[in-house]
């Protein structure tokens, strides 16, 4: 491994965090529906899907698991909890993003009234769901070095999840 890892500017690591969490969760989600999907070609699009992020993560792993602190950990994790846990995080944020999105599109008064009401639930839902991560210790944001190493192990459980 070359150096590259180690001169990541704060930015560069946060944003491979948020990519290398994100993916780790749709690929355990994909492995995990992958059996009830029946149809042939939507069940290749599974199999095509899974094989990319897997890839994806493998390429993306390297850049975090060379940065001082990150722990390359394996753990044959049985709880799943973590995974489900930020599947929700991850539709919350995707909600509030949706919700500002569309309020900056719209032309009429009550449909804004009502948009930024549903915006604030999407935040305060969001909310709700990082304080039970949180303090369950499945996302350390205050702490980089746990929360890359979190990271680390979730990519890796879901890459070696069989399906």
């Amino acid at each position: 491994m070359d150096n590259r890892a180690k001169s990541l500017a704060w930015h560069e690591t946060l944003e491979l965090h948020e990519l290398i969490a994100s993916n780790a969760t749709c690929l355990f989600k994909l492995k995990k529906t992958i059996g009830s999907v029946t149809e042939p070609e939507l069940k290749n699009l599974y199999k095509v899907s899974i094989q990319t992020i897997e890839g994806n993560l493998q390429e993306l792993l390297p850049f975090i698991s060379d940065i001082q602190g990150a722990r390359d950990e394996e753990e044959d994790r049985q709880d799943y909890t973590g995974f489900y846990a930020g599947e929700l995080l991850g539709t919350a944020k995707s909600s509030v993003k949706n919700y500002a999105t569309a309020i900056t599109e719209t032309a009429t008064p009550q449909l804004r009234e009502v948009l930024t009401k549903q915006l604030m639930g999407a935040i305060r839902w969001h909310e709700t769901i990082f304080n039970y991560m949180h303090k369950k210790g499945m996302y350390p944001a205050q702490d980089l070095k746990a929360l890359l190493s979190n990271d680390v192990k979730n990519a890796k459980t879901a890459i070696n999840l069989n399906y």
